[in-house]
């Protein structure tokens, strides 16, 4: 089933692969170049600290040690610094220490401040360090955009070259956009050859966009995994679409449960009416047969032969007659005899058929039925989707069941009508046989497309 579909996708995923792990690829050697080129250099850095650190050291120690000669000259001749009469400081230590020599008085050295004109050689040792600490932190940043690592400028390399760039720093690789263009392209096509609706096929493409472009893997890790989840989050958002417990809102739902059956004819309505009543009855689900399509000749004896063989009560008028009342004695018959579903069959119709579809409004004013499923073959593909659309428009659906899956290898139908009509795909026919109902499950079925457990 969906064999042909199964093997685009297959495609799909290895082209997407392969392009993404060429991208890791170029992207680990360029990480393993940049790694190359930075490694010699510690060692030669390493190296020259040592030599650097002494001769910084010993600058500093120069610096001191004139810092601290004008200081020690200072402390010696300061009694001399203020004339004996007054007691105004000279501002050159030269003549301060003539002075001293030639013996003119002074003050007290342990009473006499320092100058305050001294230069900025005259500051204590301690002073000067601070200074060559600081005009050598103010050397390292302005050195930093040169020698120091940053991070690369998102807003004047880019978006991608910035994320590639931080990822490659990280050990991860970025998946970018136009790695993925062409598998795409190709998964499009792919998808449109399978009868997929182009709306369908353009969610499913936009959903893997947004899954794979910009995600981020380990170097270590397998892009087919990312690969395999983006597509599997892509085709369930489309095939899941509405999805309910089909038999838990029937053993819920008020007893009688009225459910009617639409399509074209020729599609499978009958057989399916006919699956599903030996479906309930498998679940100890009761149900009656209602003919309403009271148009096509024989559809009397073909609908009596299923009840027959599946010993399910049959209610039916003669050609020609009602569809409406034909339901309605169902429902009544139903209700006196405790039956829980009511199976109403209605003639095939298009919804370009004024009368057929009056006739079908009339079941819905006479009868209410609680449920409405559109019945089409999945064989038909991108007809199928359409008149499910259609149907939907003219006389609402709750679901759909698409018969003669098993011959089916395109699978356009099963992606396209849940999405194109917000209503859930519920059961799939898959033979001839009364037991040939699969209830359909969007996460079995995806996983079957792509091969997984």
């Amino acid at each position: 089933m969906f064999d042909g579909l199964k093997e685009k996708l297959g495609r799909f995923r290895e082209d997407a692969e392969e392009v993404a792990e060429e991208n890791a690829e170029a992207v680990e050697a360029d990480a393993e170049a940049d790694g190359e080129t930075t490694e010699p250099s510690e060692p030669t850095t390493d190296a020259t600290e040592p030599d650097t650190a002494a001769s910084e050291e010993a600058a500093t120690e120069e610096r001191a040690d004139a810092a601290t000669a004008p200081a020690e000259s200072k402390r010696t001749s300061e009694p001399a610094t203020a004339d004996a009469d007054d007691g105004t400081a000279f501002s050159e230590p030269e003549t301060v220490g003539a002075d001293v020599v030639e013996g003119e008085g002074g003050t007290d050295p342990e009473t006499e401040p320092a100058s305050e004109t001294a230069s900025a050689d005259d500051r204590p040792s301690a002073d000067v360090e601070s200074e060559t600490e600081t005009d050598a932190e103010s050397d390292g940043n302005a050195g930093s955009d040169g020698d120091g690592e940053s991070e690369p400028d998102e807003s004047s390399a880019g978006f991608g070259l910035a994320k590639k760039a931080k990822s490659a720093v990280r050990g991860r690789v970025v998946i970018e956009e136009e790695d993925l263009e062409d598998p795409l392209w190709e998964l499009e096509m792919a998808l449109l050859e399978s009868d997929v609706e182009m709306s369908v096929a353009e969610a499913i493409l936009d959903q893997i966009r947004t899954e794979l472009v910009g995600q981020e893997r380990k170097f270590t890790e397998s892009t087919g995994d990312l690969v395999d989840e983006a597509l599997r989050d892509a085709l369930l958002s489309v095939i899941g679409v509405g999805q309910f417990d089909f038999e838990q809102r029937v053993t819920e739902a008020e007893k009688p449960l009225v459910i009617v059956f639409t399509g074209i004819n020729g599609v499978g309505k009958t057989t399916s009416i006919a699956k599903l009543s030996n479906y309930l009855g498998e679940r100890g689900i009761s149900s009656v047969i209602a003919n309403g399509d009271t148009y096509r000749a024989g559809a009397n004896e073909q609908m009596r032969e299923h009840a027959e063989k599946l010993d399910t009560k049959l209610i039916a008028h003669e050609q020609g007659g009602d569809p409406a009342a034909v339901i309605y004695d169902a429902v009544e018959y139903a209700e006196a005899n405790d039956v829980d579903v009511v199976l109403g069959d209605t003639a095939g119709r298009l919804h370009t058929s004024d009368d057929l579809m009056e006739q079908l409004a009339k079941i819905d004013r006479v009868v209410d039925p609680d449920m409405t499923l559109f019945v089409d073959e999945a064989v038909a593909g991108q007809d199928a989707v359409n008149r499910a659309r259609e149907f939907d428009d003219a006389a609402e659906i709750d679901g759909a069941i698409l018969t003669k899956a098993d011959a089916d290898s395109q699978g356009g139908a099963a992606i396209s009508v849940a999405y194109v009509t917000g209503k859930p795909i519920l059961f799939l026919g898959t033979g001839q046989g009364y037991d040939d109902l699969q209830r359909f499950d969007p996460e079995e079925l995806v996983d079957d497309l792509l091969g997984l457990e």
